[in-house]
């Protein structure tokens, strides 16, 4: 709260001495201590016996009897506005006046505490409290909580209270003043606070401190002063209020009494006391028109609203700021800290629950980014998102408080009516609107359950909460429920569908169950445990019934719906990720009722004493309750309705948010189950469930027939299967191989419809489902195939079953290839001999994969083709050759030569099999058919791969060379062939590899400015082994060069080449040569030379045409080198004289660059 250095705003109260109208107060006030007399607020006896009263003493301790003055006085104190007193009462004696302003003060610091600090206990308000330890030991963690803690308010306000800080505490009235001073820091000096604080009725009304802090938290002086009255009461001087003083003075006191006052703060008051004086003294004032005058000691007026002071203005602030940081700064983290301490005010009956919770929602209607993000169509963040949800549930749950006034609801009717009309206002799934019925008014009091949806607006954050205003709490069986643990009816007939009582005689509650949860929330969030117990019970054992009706009705249809083999049976509302959260209400309802130790169940347990002790959650099986089974407790009860709720058969909700809700909600409750250690009894529950959700057809989400866009088992069965395998392994199996199924990406849809009880829905079938969340599905159902394949190691049959199912119902290669790799670690750990079955399993996997992305681009199929050949490797020499003698189905040409037969074929294989000669033979006779298919299928990537492959044998290897020359002229482009003739020429065949480049080269074409091409180096490469090999070779390949290439310099460092040595020099052994150097003037050189001089003519010419003086310099340079072939020839120097003689008349009007043409050249 934002304390400020001013006065407190003047007292409504009006107080005058007896006889001056109907203003003032009644009656005379009896004797006791003179004017100025004040009294110590000791209790009936001493402090020790205030403490008692309070409650705050150990068990064990006698204290003398209250007095029955005490007892009234405090009762009074409670109730009633001391106004209410006065007018009641012709005489009140001032002894009685006292005790009533003694027991107005505030006697719990659990208050103190609430509007102190946050929460920081999940659900216990103890947990910020004063005394005990500041937290358990644990790490940083803790003590970085502890540090956390202390900073807060109330921390602070009780180590200046035990510093000795607090001092000239005084109470006159009802109204309490006090100093506290605040020790020297290190860069602060000492600071005294004066803090006043009014109170009415064991509240804080008002609170200001000088410190001039802003928060919406008392500041740790305020707590100060309180706790000091609370704890030392016998140390506070108790005066009457000041206006019962001033009624005892006669005129010269008076007078006295306002000279003094006025001497002593002359310079504060005395513009207020002359102005005052005028006032008074002028006949028609107004001040005159009004009997008796203010006194802020005085307490509550009759009409004054009883509530804590409450500062709305920084409630305000603080959220819009929160907001403003958009989920930085830890700002969504203090919001939830914001709603817990509405549920805690809620919890604590504290009106202020509601009126925060308004500040609350008014700031967030007014986020601007609401209507940014509608201009924009963009979807607000999750964790915003969620807030938003937060916040409609708790107006759900302050409509429904069971004691609130008709005036009361209509008041946040109107209001949450407002906020919904509003555009931006968020809808309830997200981002799309919900075609729902209007499910919460399912009861007949609701008037709207049937209006016609296809003119029914979007349903917003708040529409719940409108429709739940129309619920009351008046029904008689439904008071019954709630308020006595001994309402049973024994006359049970089984012939209607909304029994009262079931066949033990124990109350039932049907209710649309999202609501009937809403209102067991309403009643844990308003402070009744014990009747949000009772009603969490009941429904709980009509959902049991109702379980059972269901699978009844399923036997009775069991034989047309299997025929059929589809449903259109749903549910259209799911339990789990309902807004409501109607199972996690039931589940933590229960779960409070059987946690050890959790004396707040019960009532409020000793405040100081619990402060700040952090206990680990432990729960056990409390005695049964009355409407419960032999041998049940709270704890079956819960884990009975979250298995119930998990296994709901019920339909993938539109939206993105809605659709990441029920996954999120599902993973958030089996979680909360892992922690519960399962014992015999809580095993019996899971079997009975297990067999339930298995026979319950379409009433259950693991039924035979479900429907098509079913919310999928996957995560649930997981947890199934991991809490039963060691328990009934069978049961367990069949529970997750039900659960595999996938549906929605099955092709076959759904039709046809059947009976069905109000609560089930027919959905229209065939519309093609948009689930946004299917990549986590799936990621989930991969999960549990896994989970599956782990256990299942060493047991054949199980094996066998587990991969049929992957194999049927998982449609991801990516995860069938995450399923292969799992299974081929658990099958080769370190610590054990392989699995055999296991390891044919991930075979079998791999191998599915392998078809499955064969004709689909997949950027890891690389990895998979490797993987799948080591898999095979650890099988036997038996798979490698099965994955190569099916290879087609399998794999690529190019991946079955160069991955899966060079693999196969490598060292690093055949010791790994330890294979004899026979077995190695027999693998490399397999991988050489295969690279010889191959080869004959894309000769293009894989013949340089099947003529290696292929070496060590004659017959094969020609064939493969057979292969590459039929390729050669249609489908093989010039750098595979040269690529395949550098190897034919590195394997010692020179003469082949001069054919393929002959080959090759038919294929090339060079231009004239392609200086730079990679295929440069293969025609050099060419023309030097056909220069190797003699004169008939080089003259057969020169015309293809001078055909194919175009570029002069490229062409013109072939012919230098060729004029170094003589043709043959470097040929094949045995042959014979000249040893005279190949003459120019003669083919094949002289064909050569005038094409490089021609491509010189011509690339002159084209450079020419486009040529910017930055490249002068160069061209220069490129003519230089022109002139030097040029002069190769005999006649070549008047070539080039014509040649330059040529551009210069051509190109004359490029002067500078003609100018040095003529300076290098002449």
């Amino acid at each position: 709260m934002a304390e400020r250095g001013q006065l407190p705003p003047p007292a409504k109260r009006l107080c005058c001495r007896p006889g001056y109208g109907s203003g003032c107060r009644p009656g005379q006030r009896a004797g006791g201590a003179g004017p100025g007399s004040g009294a110590l607020c000791a209790g009936p006896s001493s402090a020790a016996a205030a403490a008692a009263a309070l409650g705050l003493l150990p068990l064990g301790k006698t204290q003398s009897p209250e007095s029955l003055l005490d007892i009234a006085a405090r009762k009074v104190a409670e109730k009633w506005p001391f106004q209410r007193v006065e007018e009641r009462f012709e005489r009140i004696p001032e002894p009685v006046q006292r005790r009533i302003v003694y027991w107005s003060f505030p006697r719990s610091e659990r208050e103190i505490c609430m509007y102190s600090s946050f929460n920081t206990g999940a659900e216990d308000p103890a947990a910020a409290a004063p005394g005990g330890a500041a937290t358990a030991p644990g790490g940083a963690a803790d003590a970085a909580a502890a540090a956390d803690e202390n900073r807060l308010p109330f921390r602070r306000g009780i180590a200046l209270l035990d510093g000795g800080c607090v001092d000239n505490v005084l109470q006159v009235g009802f109204h309490l003043s006090g100093t506290v001073t605040e020790p020297a820091m290190q860069s602060e000096p000492e600071t005294v606070c004066n803090v006043a604080i009014s109170f009415d009725r064991c509240k804080i009304t008002s609170v200001t401190c000088s410190c001039g802090n802003k928060d919406i938290f008392y500041c740790a002086h305020v707590v100060a002063l309180s706790l000091y009255r609370i704890r030392k009461p016998d140390q506070v001087k108790l005066h009457l209020p000041i206006s019962e003083t001033l009624f005892q003075m006669n005129r010269d006191q008076l007078q006295k009494f306002v000279q003094y006052l006025i001497t002593v703060h002359h310079t504060e008051v005395l513009p207020t006391a002359q102005k005052l004086a005028d006032e008074i003294l002028s006949q028609n004032s107004e001040i005159n028109q009004v009997h008796g005058a203010p006194d802020p000691t005085a307490g509550a007026s009759i009409d004054d609203e009883n509530c804590w002071h409450l500062d709305e203005e920084q409630v305000q602030e603080q959220v819009k700021l929160f907001l403003s940081q958009g989920g930085y700064h830890g700002s969504g983290k203090q919001l939830n800290l914001l709603f817990a301490k509405v549920r805690e005010m809620l919890k604590m009956r504290d009106s202020n629950g509601a009126r925060m919770l308004t500040l609350i929602t008014e700031q967030f209607m007014a986020d601007p980014r609401l209507s940014l993000w509608r201009q924009q169509g963009t979807a607000m963040t999750d964790k915003y998102r969620q807030l938003w949800d937060e916040l409609g549930a708790l107006w759900m749950c302050i409509v429904l408080n069971p004691h609130c006034k008709l005036e009361q609801k209509a008041s946040w009717l109107k209001q949450l009516k407002k906020w919904n009309s509003v555009d931006v206002c968020p809808w309830e799934d997200g981002n799309h609107g919900n075609e729902l019925p209007n499910l919460t008014n399912a009861l007949p009091q609701g008037a709207n359950a049937n209006q016609d949806s296809s003119n029914r607006p979007h349903r917003t954050v708040f529409t719940r909460a409108i429709e739940a205003c129309d619920l009351h709490w008046q029904d008689s069986h439904l008071q019954h429920i709630i308020s006595s643990d001994l309402y049973t009816n024994y006359c049970y007939h089984d012939d209607t569908e909304n029994l009262l009582f079931d066949s033990h005689g124990w109350p039932l509650w049907h209710e649309h169950v999202p609501t009937a949860c809403a209102r067991v929330d309403a009643l844990r969030s308003h402070g009744y445990p014990r009747e949000a117990l009772r009603l969490a019970i009941a429904i709980v054992n009509t959902l049991r019934r109702q379980q059972q009706k269901q699978l009844e009705m399923f036997r009775a249809q069991k034989k047309e719906l299997l025929h059929r083999g589809v449903t259109s049976i749903t549910n259209l509302e799911g339990w789990v990720g309902h807004p409501l959260d109607p199972i996690g209400t039931l589940f933590s309802s229960l779960m409070e009722a059987c946690r050890v130790d959790d004396e707040s169940f019960h009532g409020f347990s000793d405040f100081t004493e619990n402060m700040g002790q952090c206990k680990s959650l432990e729960y056990q099986h409390l005695p049964a309750h009355k409407f419960l089974e032999e041998g049940e407790s709270y704890l079956t009860l819960a884990v009975e309705v979250a298995l119930i709720g998990l296994g709901q058969q019920r339909i993938m909700p539109d939206g993105l948010y809605a659709q990441e809700k029920v996954c999120r909600n599902e993973e958030q409750l089996i979680s909360k189950l892992q922690e519960i250690e399962l014992d015999d009894t809580l095993v019996k529950i899971f079997r009975k469930q297990a067999v339930f959700l298995l026979e319950a057809g379409p009433y259950s989400g693991l039924g035979e027939v479900i429907h098509r866009e079913s919310v999928p088992m996957h995560t649930f069965a997981k947890y199934l299967f991991t809490s039963l395998l060691p328990h009934d392994a069978e049961l367990a199996y069949k529970t997750a191989l039900r659960a595999m199924r996938l549906l929605v990406l099955e092709s076959t849809a759904p039709s046809g419809d059947i009976s069905r009880p109000h609560h089930i829905a027919s959905v229209v079938p065939n519309r093609y489902p948009r689930w946004f969340t299917l990549s986590h599905i799936e990621s989930q159902q991969c999960e549990l195939a896994s989970t599956m394949l782990t256990a299942a190691k060493g047991d054949v049959r199980r094996l066998e079953t587990v991969l049929e199912s992957i194999q049927k119902n998982i449609h991801s290669s990516s995860h069938i290839f995450k399923l292969a790799q799992d299974a081929f670690k658990i099958a080769t750990l370190m610590d054990s001999l392989p699995d055999i079955t296991l390891l044919k399993v991930s075979l079998e996997l791999g191998l599915q994969v392998m078809r499955m992305t064969l004709s689909t681009l997949n950027w890891r199929r690389r990895e998979m083709v490797r993987w799948l050949v080591t898999c095979a490797t650890e099988v036997g020499v038996y798979a490698l050759d099965s994955i190569m003698q099916n290879w087609f189905t399998l794999f690529t040409p190019t991946e079955a030569t160069s991955i899966v037969a060079t693999t196969v074929m490598s060292n690093s294989t055949i010791v790994r099999l330890h294979l004899d000669c026979h077995q190695q033979e027999k693998l490399a006779g397999s991988a050489r058919t295969l690279a010889l298919q191959c080869a004959m299928k894309d000769p293009q990537n894989c013949a340089l791969s099947a003529l290696t492959l292929c070496e060590k044998d004659h017959i094969a290897f020609e064939t493969a060379y057979q292969i590459v020359l039929d390729a050669a002229t249609t489908g093989m482009s010039y750098s595979q062939l040269f690529t395949i003739a550098r190897y034919m020429e590195h394997r010692g065949y020179p003469m082949r590899a001069y054919k393929l480049a002959t080959l090759a080269m038919t294929h090339l074409n060079l231009s004239y400015n392609q200086d730079t091409h990679p295929a440069i180096n293969d025609v050099l490469w060419a023309c030097a082994l056909s220069h190797s090999l003699g004169k008939n070779e080089l003259a057969a390949i020169i015309p293809l060069v001078v055909k194919s290439v175009k570029c002069a310099t490229v062409l013109s460092d072939i012919l230098r080449r060729c004029t170094l040595t003589t043709p043959g020099m470097v040929g094949l052994h045995g042959r014979r040569n000249s040893g005279k150097l190949m003459s120019l003037d003669k083919a094949p050189l002289r064909q050569l030379l005038d094409a490089t001089i021609g491509a010189y003519i011509n690339t002159t010419h084209s450079r020419l045409t486009h040529i910017s003086p930055r490249h002068y310099s160069e061209f220069i340079e490129f003519l230089s080198k022109a002139r030097e072939t040029f002069l190769m020839a005999h006649d070549g120097h008047i070539q080039f004289t014509q040649f330059i003689d040529n551009l210069k008349q051509i190109y004359k009007g490029k002067k500078k660059l003609m100018m040095l043409v003529r300076e290098r050249f002449g």
